[in-house]
């Protein structure tokens, strides 16, 4: 039957994301160069610590694919793709992505969907699906299927609050949240370009005009004044694409 009247507590939602993190993690290339994932955590940190859900136990990683997609585990684990990273042309864009997959946990979306399933938690045939990737193809597919498995049972309504939870927590944290709308302007122009690349962000993220639209009119709201103090770039952050691009790209296996 249907969960519908179940409860997930916090407890179990942590517990459920640190036990599918330790399935997926292995198979999936992690980036452990400290001035990488170090940097990509130190932003994860700094925006989920003004979020409503600062107490969790937050784990970001940055996964070695070009495939340009990211996603977020139950509980506070998110995975950033290295091809998504490479779209990014300033700090605030970066900040974005990352601030929107936090909007997903903090929205509990994940937790809301497990209820909805019959039997299996999302999680669990997550974890196996990637398992079962893992040992046959190609480490590319698999973070392809993470990002579809779980953001394809996201709605549209999940979407918009994911990206007002980006616009809100940037701005909290001292980011620009214009680099929201940017970066989506930007995977609009790459698809044009080369859609194959962006299809596993495309098939998770259902990425319309409306959406730009959305959180440019939110941004609107906040006080000029406001966002003229907030951080659009740094040095730091090209130091850490410099760093990222020393990193040798994992290839497709045969």
């Amino acid at each position: 039957a249907v969960c519908g009247a179940c409860t997930v507590s916090n407890d179990q939602e942590a517990a459920i994301g640190a036990r599918d993190a330790a399935q997926i993690n292995a198979p999936l290339p992690i980036i452990d160069d400290p001035d990488v994932a170090g940097y990509v955590a130190q932003i994860g940190n700094s925006i989920a610590a003004k979020t409503p859900r600062a107490d969790l136990a937050w784990h970001f990683y940055v996964v070695n694919t070009s495939d340009v997609n990211a996603f977020a585990l139950p509980g506070g684990f998110i995975y950033v793709n290295r091809g998504l990273i490479e779209q990014t042309d300033k700090l605030d864009e970066l900040a974005g992505a990352i601030g929107h997959e936090i909007g997903h946990v903090v929205r509990r979306h994940a937790v809301d969907q497990m209820k909805k399933q019959t039997g299996a938690q999302i999680g669990v045939s997550l974890a196996c699906t990637l398992t079962h990737l893992c040992d046959s193809r190609a480490s590319q597919v698999v973070i392809n299927a993470a990002g579809s498995a779980l953001f394809a049972k996201y709605t549209r309504q999940d979407e918009a609050e994911a990206d007002s939870e980006a616009v809100v927590n940037a701005v909290a944290a001292g980011y620009d949240p214009r680099g929201v709308p940017e970066l989506f302007r930007i995977l609009l122009r790459e698809r044009e370009r080369a859609p194959s690349k962006l299809d596993a962000f495309f098939a998770s993220h259902p990425l319309e005009e409306a959406r730009i639209t959305a959180t440019e009119n939110q941004i609107r709201q906040v006080d000029p004044s406001r966002l003229e103090r907030l951080v659009v770039d740094d040095s730091s952050f090209h130091t850490f694409k410099a760093a990222l691009g020393r990193v040798p790209v994992v290839r497709e296996q045969t």
